[in-house]
């Protein structure tokens, strides 16, 4: 699967509740149906876009299938996002340190007790 495809796949909200869902375990469309609140053929509909991205997978039982979350794309995309998440993080620890060379401290000012005007 390509990292577009996942991208793709998640930008939907539907998909990555199903997601959600299905990542501790295994669920029917039916199931599935009353978590997202959504018709069958819908829920099947964003199902299949999730397959197609390799991001679930479906195994039978009896006249079910039950859906699974495969993590591996998920994985892939993480690695690919890790170059950015190191860049802003470069970025971020510049930035605080550029505030604490700058700073210009703020004299505190304390209420005093007991007076009267």
């Amino acid at each position: 699967m390509t990292t577009t495809a996942v991208l793709e796949a998640l930008t939907d909200p539907t998909r990555r509740r199903i997601l959600d869902a299905v990542r501790g375990e295994e669920l029917s469309v039916g199931q599935l149906v009353q978590i997202v609140g959504m018709n069958q053929p819908g829920v099947s509909r964003h199902l299949k876009v999730l397959r197609d991205a390799g991001l679930v997978e479906a195994r039978r039982d009896a006249n079910r299938r039950l859906y699974h979350l495969q993590a591996e794309p998920l994985r892939e995309l993480d690695a690919w996002l890790e170059p950015y998440r190191a860049e802003w993080s470069n970025r971020l620890d510049a930035l605080e340190r550029h505030l604490e060379r700058t700073a210009t401290p703020v004299a505190r000012h304390t209420p005093t007790t007991g007076s009267t005007s």
